[in-house]
């Protein structure tokens, strides 16, 4: 099984890479709920016992696919803004092409985080609505920044932030590789997206 996940980290041993791998591609094809512990297991080649020996439960692997997928996310955003230059429009930049280029490449994941929240216990979908917080702060003190220093010149900088935002992860439900754009191309086309959306001005 070739598929990768942002759920996988480093750590996992090989057992646990698949287990999570499957799950993703069943619980996206069949829903949550119509995916049993078992079709997991027959998908991913191993026993239903395998995968209770990593996970305690279907809900303790949806919860790792979507508490890990945010966390990586997060990360990724935050290591992109402390490397980018301190302009705000390139600050602005950086955090864009991280946010659509995850999303481009883990639509599966994104797919299940849209779509099956409601499946979480409380304190599993307080944990995933954290990291989205975390993630929306982020884009909301870069636009802050940039109307403060008179380089963005919206009116409505919170809700121009999390309209970009949303429009980024929405790139996770059309782009696929090998269509009529590529991943790099769709970045600077939302990266233009966001600018006029903070209402961006060069000096």
């Amino acid at each position: 099984m070739t598929f990768t996940t942002a759920a996988i980290r480093d750590s996992d041993d090989p057992t646990a890479r698949v287990i999570l791998s499957a799950a993703v591609q069943m619980i996206a094809a069949r829903g949550y709920h119509g995916t049993s512990v078992r079709d997991i297991a027959g998908f991913a080649g191993l026993s239903a016992g395998s995968i209770y020996n990593h996970f305690g439960s279907k809900h303790e692997l949806l919860v790792t696919i979507l508490v890990r997928g945010g966390e990586a996310l997060v990360e990724a955003t935050e290591r992109a803004l402390l490397d980018a230059p301190a302009e705000p429009a390139q600050r602005l930049d950086a955090i864009v092409r991280t946010h659509v280029g995850v999303h481009a490449e883990n639509p599966l994941e994104s797919y299940i985080g849209n779509s099956e929240l409601r499946s979480l216990d409380p304190v599993a979908l307080e944990r995933v609505i954290a990291n989205r917080d975390a993630q929306q702060r982020i884009f909301d003190r870069v636009v802050a920044d940039g109307v403060r220093r008179g380089e963005f010149h919206t009116d409505n900088p919170v809700e121009a932030s999390r309209f970009v935002v949303t429009a980024c992860t929405a790139v996770a439900m059309w782009f696929r590789p090998g269509g009529a754009a590529t991943e790099e191309q769709v970045i600077a086309r939302y990266q233009a997206v966001a600018r006029d959306a903070v209402g961006h001005r060069a000096r």
